[in-house]
């Protein structure tokens, strides 16, 4: 029988206490995952949970919402939001999920996959799979101080060993995670090799909790494989959710947005920026966002380049008003070069 990948997508899911209601979720990513973008999400709908910007667990309990670079949200969303932390002591990661338990999360994920430079070389990130313990100490120490689901992002580890992964994944079970999201790739790989979707799998039947694959799933049919191949719980969506906002609502209830959402989608995002950011941060987030949905324009280095010249965002305005004057040509599937 074909599989149907729509019906599995919404099924219901548990994820500790709680329950989500489909399957496909955002991959945390900072600078595109921020709270504008996340609005803009919001309208497609589609999706079973948001994933913040990575925080610093460091400022988190004392950190102002208003004016926080990446501590920010809007109430409407926490019931289906998880924010994402980073840091490597037990006890002030324990601080930061008791404040965002606080304010009413649906859960704290901690971030054991990022292996960013500047983030590893403070012991973050991708750099704490080099101390099991010290990572499963986080975790466990997370758990005991909340009850909001622990979930945990990770990747393969720095050397392309599955055993290593298979090992995190049952010492995160142990300290108590509720759910993981395992990227199959090693950490000073940033995307030169494709990812090992056979890991996931791996990890997927060492461990009972829930398990979302992520890693280059750019359309319906990567998805799909991606299920069937590794028996994983559901999908994390990064750069294609980007590029194509819209995709969570496509490959879920089946919605066509219509020819207009491209036009659309720069519009809505360029209108709900200004909410949250002041305009200096608006373009830099702005301009990061184009560098991803310009993808889907055969000339799509052309928008890119204009953003990226604009002084203002009155001046993006105006490039995107310009950029559809006559219908731009449309990539049947993103341009992979925009997605590096």
């Amino acid at each position: 029988m074909e599989f149907d990948l729509a019906a599995f997508l919404n099924r219901p899911l548990g994820i500790g206490g709680k329950t989500i209601a489909k399957r496909l979720v955002l991959a945390p990513m900072t600078y595109l995952g921020h709270a504008a973008f996340r609005e803009l999400l919001e309208g497609f709908g589609g999706f079973g949970l948001l994933f913040s910007e990575m925080c610093s667990a460091r400022t988190i309990p004392t950190e102002n919402r208003r004016v926080s670079a990446f501590f920010k949200w809007r109430d409407a969303e926490l019931p289906f939001l998880v924010c994402q932390i980073m840091g490597a002591e037990p006890e002030r990661m324990a601080e930061a999920a008791r404040r965002i338990a606080d304010e009413g999360f649906f859960g704290v994920d901690v971030n054991f996959g990022c292996a960013a430079g500047s983030i590893c070389r403070r012991s973050y990130g991708a750099a704490l799979l080099k101390a099991p313990e010290t990572a499963a100490a986080i975790v466990a120490r997370i758990r005991r101080a909340v009850s909001i689901p622990v979930l945990v992002k990770f990747r393969t580890g720095w050397e392309d060993r599955p055993a290593a992964a298979v090992a995190m994944a049952r010492r995160f079970e142990a300290a108590g995670a509720d759910a993981l999201t395992f990227h199959p790739r090693v950490a000073p790989d940033r995307r030169a090799r494709p990812p090992r979707w056979e890991y996931i799998g791996r990890v997927k039947q060492a461990v009972s909790i829930p398990v979302f694959g992520n890693g280059d799933v750019f359309d319906a049919d990567d998805c799909r494989r991606m299920i069937l191949s590794t028996g994983c719980d559901g999908v994390a969506l990064g750069r294609i959710a980007v590029a194509r906002p819209w995709v969570f609502a496509e490959w879920s209830d089946g919605v066509d947005p219509g020819p207009g959402r491209f036009h659309g989608t720069l519009q809505r995002l360029l209108a709900l920026l200004p909410h949250y950011f002041d305009e200096p941060a608006a373009m830099r987030r702005f301009r990061r966002f184009t560098l991803y949905f310009a993808a889907n324009f055969r000339f799509g280095h052309t928008l890119h380049r204009r953003i990226q010249g604009a002084g203002s965002l009155a001046q993006m305005a105006a490039v995107v008003e310009g950029f559809f004057e006559s219908p731009p040509e449309l990539n049947p599937a993103p341009n992979m070069n925009f997605l590096q």
